[in-house]
Formats: structure tokens, sequence, C-alpha cells
């Protein structure tokens, strides 16, 4: 044990010795140099930290432009979304805004051939018929299918109904007292032009604007020469219609500006509302008239300290449309008692109601300026030449439209009263005076165009408006 106490002892000298040794070597060179070597040290110690510091640096800047990247790659991506969605948004709805007055045609606001739909109601119940049949109607899978048949159909009545209400709508707030009929008259047909897209028979106007006042109800424009000024104490009817290939909007609206008149008016756009809700698939003809007379007799209104009873006219009527047929043979009645036809699938209807203080009957009166080609009438020989070009005349730019003797004029005809004269003698052409009730009274009337669709019925007309 002794020995190997001593070998360590030794060893641990040695390990001593040597370490003092190599401290005698340090001190020796830092004796020397001393500064070399604390310029060295100092030197490794500043190279060491710049290295670190420059590879941060280049780290921070490598991750700022990653991240730059990113940002760039997130904004752009963002702008394409942000496109892509304004895109899909142009292509359903109108892509510019409308003049003030309208200028536009309103083909150019749905590039896609998509126009707004109508109001879209159940078909009414029908007498005698099962009332789930019209709610079924919504579901089924058979009438959906009929429904995307007619299409084609549907979107042309519909761009026809929108430029009806983008023209009322400027001409209700454009029309005041003191302005004459046929300047009213030609300012709206000129709006209604534009935004229809007048071309020939394709497009225009479906007949002459209705400007009928007080006890006149219906079939009044101003032929030229005319004069009359609408008046504060007027009750106007202002009844215009358009179409595209044919396809329909017979619809019109009241205008006043005395506020007594509120009430007449009010029962007659009522009474409309009512024939409309009634109205359906396999309804009769007769039960939309009953409802009709019942909803405008409950309506009264005073005028200079007398009550009067808002009498519906009973020889006016509603009435089915076909292309290029303003009056297709239907008749919808607006008092009861009338036929018991019913109503089909994928017809159009206007339901018009007109209201009387006074009998609630009309009859012909003042000069005639509505005029319409026999639908029916088949080949008449004509023995005047002025005949002969003004029904070429006609055919070219009116068909079997109706038209007025100012769209003569404007069609250039000229000295054509004899030849007119003579092709209503013939039958050929149907003329149409203003209707009117008893000197004295006042009528209103409202009207909208319905189209029954297999699946439901669809108030094309419809507007923000009425």
């Amino acid at each position: 044990m002794a020995s190997l106490e001593d070998k360590d002892k030794k060893i641990e000298k040695v390990d001593n010795e040597d370490e003092e040794e190599i401290d005698g070597v340090d001190e020796e060179v830092d004796t020397k140099d001393p500064s070399k070597k604390k310029k060295k040290k100092k030197k490794k110690k500043k190279t060491g930290a710049s290295e670190t510091n420059v590879n941060n640096e280049n780290e921070v800047i490598n991750s700022s432009e990653i991240l730059q990247e990113l940002s760039v790659n997130e904004t752009e991506s963002d702008m394409k979304k942000k496109k892509k969605k304004k895109n899909e948004k142009s292509s359903k709805g109108p892509v510019k805004q409308q003049t003030n007055p309208p200028t536009i045609p309103v083909a150019d606001f749905y590039p896609d051939g998509n126009f707004p739909e109508g109001q879209i109601m159940e078909h009414g119940p029908a007498e005698g018929i099962d009332e789930r049949t019209a709610k079924e109607r919504f579901s089924s899978e058979e009438k959906r299918a009929l429904d995307r048949l007619h299409q084609d159909i549907y979107q042309e009545i519909r761009q026809a109904a929108e430029a009806h209400r983008q023209t009322r709508k400027y001409i209700r707030d454009w029309i005041k007292p003191g302005m004459t009929m046929i300047e009213i008259c030609e300012e709206l047909e000129a709006t209604a032009r534009r935004l229809i897209g007048e071309n020939g028979l394709k497009a225009g106007l479906a007949f002459p604007t209705g400007c009928s006042r007080n006890h006149c109800a219906a079939h009044y424009t101003p032929n030229t020469g005319d004069n009359t000024v609408l008046e504060y104490d007027d009750v106007v009817k202002i009844d215009f219609g358009t179409h595209i290939n044919g396809r329909i909007i017979d619809c019109a609206f009241t205008l006043h500006f005395n506020p007594r008149y509120d009430p007449l008016v009010k029962g007659v756009q009522e009474a409309t509302e009512a024939g409309i809700k009634a109205a359906g698939v396999d309804v009769r003809l007769c039960d939309v008239g009953a409802i009709i007379q019942e909803v405008m007799e409950s309506h009264e209104v005073e005028l200079d300290g007398q009550v009067y009873q808002v009498k519906p006219i009973r020889n006016l009527n509603g009435h089915s449309i076909g292309p290029y047929r303003i009056h297709a043979g239907k008749t919808v009645p607006i008092v009861k008692g009338g036929e018991t036809t019913r109503m089909e699938e994928n017809e159009f209807y206007a339901i018009e109601t007109f209201g009387s203080t006074g009998r609630g009957q009309v009859h012909d009166d003042m000069d005639c300026s509505h005029y319409m080609k026999n639908y029916d009438q088949q080949f008449v020989p004509l023995r005047l030449q002025s005949s002969k070009q003004l029904l070429n005349l006609i055919n070219k730019h009116f068909g079997t439209l109706a038209f007025c003797k100012r769209w003569l004029e404007r069609a250039g005809a000229t000295r054509y009263a004899m030849a007119l004269k003579d092709l209503c003698d013939k039958d050929v052409v149907d003329a149409y005076p203003p209707l009117c009730d008893i000197k004295g009274s006042y009528t209103a009337q409202y009207e909208h165009t319905i189209l029954l669709r297999p699946t439901c019925k669809e108030v094309v007309s419809r507007g923000d408006d009425y």
C-alpha cells in the first residue's frame, strides 16, 4: 500500500511541474509581445461577432424577402379572386347605370339575356279542383321541365316588361299639369322606343299610348293638332304596351294630382290586385270577375259633398294576349256572370279593371284615333290604289298590332283619310274610338300582364310603383 501511494505522489508531482513549465512559456510569450496577443484576441472576438451579425442580417433579409414574396402572392391571389367575383356579379346583373332621362336600351343592362323575373305567386284556387294541385305545381318535376322548355319566351316578355317599368318610372315623375296630351304621349313613346330597342316588328310599342281623361275611360290618344292640356283636377289613365317578338306587355296606371280622388284610384287598384290573386291555371274566368266586383264596390269616394260608390265598368274587360295579338279571344270580366271558360297553362292575360263614379257603362265618343288590322279577316280585293298602299304600309310597320293616326304619319303616310276609311268599311281594319261614361263622371284604371306558368303565376309587369 505504501509503495503505491508513493508512486501516485510522484506522478502528481510530475504533472504539476509540467503545468508550471507551460505556464512559464505562456508568460514568456506574453512578456515578449503582450500587445500583439491582446490585439489578436480582440480581433478574433470582433471578427467572430461580425460574422454572426452578418449571418443574422442575412437571415433577416432572407426572411423579409420571403415574407414580401408571400404577401405579393397573397395580394395577387386576392386580386384574382376579387376580379373573379366582380365578373360573376357583372354576369348576373346590370352592368350599367341608367341615364336620366333614360336612353340606354334595357338589353345592354343584361348582356347574358336573363332579365328580371316578375312577382311569383301561387295559382289561385279553382272551382271544383283540389286546392293542393296549385301548391304541388311548385315542386313537380314535370312542371319544372315544362317551365325550362319555354325560357326563351319568358325572357322575351320579361325584357318587354323591364322596358315598360323603366319608361313609366321616368314618365310618372316627369308628367306635370299644364303639359299638352300630345307632348306627354310623344315623350313616353320616344322613351319606350329607346329602351325597348325598336326594331321593326321584332321590338317596339304594342299599341298607341292611351291617356284618357276623366269620364273617358279608354282608347283615347291625341291626333295631330289636338292641343288638349292636362289640368290639375284631371284623372288620367296612362295605358301603353311594349313587345319583343310579339310578346306583349299590356300595363296601365292612373295618374292624378288632386288627393280627393285617392279613394277612387285606391278602390280600382285593390280590385286589380284581387283579380290577379284569384287568377290561375284551371280558374274560371267568371270567378275572377265576381271577386273584382266585390272588392271594387266596397269602396266609395266623396266629391263635392256627394258620396259615390266606385262602380266597375261592366262592358270593359281584361283579356288573354297572344303573339302579335292584344286580344287573343278570352275575356276576363270585372263583374260576376261572365264566361265559365277556364284559364290554361302558358297563357298570358291582361288583368285590368275600370272603376267609375258614373253609370258604370261606356259608349263610343269623340274622334277616333286607335285602329288595328282585323286578325281573322281573309284576303279582300281592294280597288283603290291608295288603300293598297296604306295596307302595305300597315303590314310593314304594324302587322296585326294596333296603331294610331300619328303613327301612320310617322311611318310616312300622307293623305290617307280616304284610304283608311275604305279599309275600315271593308273590315280589313277595325276602328276603336274612345270609350266614355257620362260627362262629369270620373274613371280610373289599373292593369297588369300575368303569365300562367306550369309551376306558378308570374306577374310579369310588376314593379316598385305598383
